[in-house]
């Protein structure tokens, strides 16, 4: 491990992702992938690996690289240096289609959807199945059900999606995504505008959709806490490198978290449930 100065042992950045993935075959892959922009490091050279069935969070302070990260990984950026690998093929020689059965993406800017209804925004996630001249099955239609269903919008399917509050619309684009039926879910702060119990809602469900159906999640956090609580394995972003990857209990310390974030904090263990509480010190 190559350690940084300044940085507890297990905050170090792994040399390869043999730490979140041992056991398993990655699904997706970083090795070397780095960017830049105007001549300045966005992101660093860094190795990351995506298995199936875990839920991987990654937290860091405001331009950290996170977002940066993301859309890497969605193949919606691409890399200046490094390869991006899904199951082990260099993901600029598959085909977009292809792609999105494999890798499904849910930005921090949800973009517009003028004049659709929840339903047909929804539909849109069985377009990587369909092409553009197939029409839907009835097990497309089902599939569509079901995911209205799972994410709690199935009372909304004839509103506008334009008339949904912010929450409800990161509700709807969810359902889209578990419409389309990926292995793998990159979703950029997809908590920010839910209330507490939606929040519990979707990241209970992505964590449900890794141990039922295998899936690979991504999901990008502020909120420390839910991190901790949802997820199988953590990586912290500093200055486009990554400073901290492990669990929740490797990552959540004083001393892991102050390296990050450069703030004091302390992390109490709750008696009943076993979770990480951080608290700021002052």
């Amino acid at each position: 491990m190559r350690s940084r100065a300044g940085l507890p042992p297990q905050a170090a950045e792994p040399d390869d992702a043999a730490g979140l993935s041992a056991g398993a075959a990655p699904l997706l892959a970083l090795r070397d992938t780095g960017f830049q922009a105007d001549g300045r490091a966005i992101l660093q050279p860094l190795n990351l690996a995506i298995p199936p069935g875990r839920m991987l969070g990654v937290i860091g302070h405001n331009g950290s690289g996170k977002s940066t990260l993301g859309r890497i990984l969605a193949r919606q950026l691409a890399p200046t240096t490094g390869q991006v690998l899904l199951r082990g093929a260099p993901a600029e020689r598959i085909g977009a289609r292809q792609f999105a059965r494999e890798v499904a993406y849910l930005p921090q800017h949800i973009p517009a959807a003028a004049g659709m209804t929840v339903e047909e925004l929804v539909g849109l996630g069985r377009y990587p199945w369909l092409g553009a001249f197939r029409s839907p099955t009835e097990v497309d239609r089902d599939q569509v059900r079901h995911a209205m269903a799972t994410t709690d919008v199935a009372g909304l399917a004839t509103r506008l999606v334009d008339t949904l509050s912010g929450g409800e619309r990161q509700r709807v684009w969810l359902a889209m995504l578990v419409a389309q039926q990926a292995h793998i879910l990159v979703l950029d702060e997809p908590t920010s505008a839910l209330d507490i119990r939606h929040q519990v809602d979707m990241l209970g469900l992505l964590r449900q959709l890794t141990r039922t159906q295998g899936v690979g999640v991504v999901i990008i956090l502020h909120d420390i806490y839910m991190a901790g609580r949802y997820c199988d394995d953590i990586i912290a972003l500093r200055q486009g490198s990554i400073v901290a990857a492990g669990n929740r209990e490797q990552i959540l310390t004083p001393a892991t978290l102050q390296a990050i974030y450069d703030v004091e904090m302390d992390v109490m263990v709750h008696q009943a449930s076993g979770d990480r509480v951080v608290c700021l010190r002052h």
